[in-house]
């Protein structure tokens, strides 16, 4: 009887597959067919370490230009960027960099529509002090409204512009202090692209001009050009040119070292 049973169970299992047209599904097939749960976030942290020296019998030259970037993604919607940068150089045992750079920023819908030209929304807040540049500190603030020509993964060009505040404290020419306060346009281009995932060329163009004055303005140009050793370690160089048209100073630095860049 009791083979009896056996097989007709075995036997009406063996109909019911074959009326399906196909196996029965395990366990491990359900856990395979199961669909990926994209993250909502995505999170990139990059440190750049660059420099150069100069060294001969009675003296050296150095120039350090580090930088240490956080980027926070929420989905396609909202984007979180604190960037850090420190210059420091000395020149026949003299100091002409020690420079430092903070900013924090904010995009919305930067990433909305990746394949088509959009209009996107920025807000930033920073604090600098620069040796070479004569700023003992400025502080800006500001919003304003951008435009993604394209963005893709290998290709990346949006132009900005907006109102900031500027409260900053100056050493002018003639050795004496300024403290003073202005609203300027904050005029930015910025770019990346990517070669065969190989060679990376990115940068970022500023012009920053007082609305009360039209001979008072900032220019901050920096390009890099980096040579992918892995998904995650880069030779790099960079180009970086600043002038401050009220103190009258202005510096050209040329670096090239390691970087480190990770999504997570």
């Amino acid at each position: 009887m009791r083979q009896i049973l056996l097989f007709v169970s075995i036997t009406c299992f063996s109909l019911t597959a074959l009326a399906q047209d196909k196996p029965p599904v395990t366990l491990k097939d359900s856990l395979a067919k199961k669909p990926l749960v994209q993250p909502d976030s995505t999170y990139h942290f990059s440190f750049v370490g660059s420099g150069a020296i100069n060294k001969s019998a009675n003296d050296i030259t150095y120039l350090f230009n580090n930088d240490l970037k956080f980027v926070m993604e929420q989905d396609t919607a909202f984007a979180l960027t604190f960037d850090n940068n420190w210059v420091y150089g000395t020149d026949h045992h003299q100091l002409t960099n020690n420079d430092y750079a903070s900013v924090l920023q904010f995009d919305l819908g930067r990433h909305k529509n990746r394949n088509h030209v959009h209009v996107y929304y920025w807000g930033l807040a920073s604090f600098n002090t620069s040796y070479s540049l004569k700023v003992n500190d400025q502080f800006l603030a500001g919003a304003g409204a951008a435009i993604s020509i394209f963005d893709r993964a290998h290709a990346k060009l949006n132009i900005s512009d907006g109102p900031v505040y500027d409260q900053s404290d100056l050493v002018l020419p003639d050795s004496s202090h300024l403290s003073y306060h202005t609203v300027r346009n904050s005029f930015r281009i910025a770019f990346k692209f990517e070669i065969k995932n190989l060679l990376v060329i990115e940068g970022s163009d500023f012009l920053q001009n007082s609305f009360s004055d039209g001979s008072d303005y900032i220019i901050r140009c920096n390009t890099n050009l980096s040579l992918k050793l892995n998904k995650w370690l880069e030779l790099t160089s960079s180009v970086v040119y600043n002038e401050f048209k009220r103190t009258q100073s202005s510096n050209l630095l040329f670096t090239y070292g390691l970087k480190i860049d990770k999504y997570f």
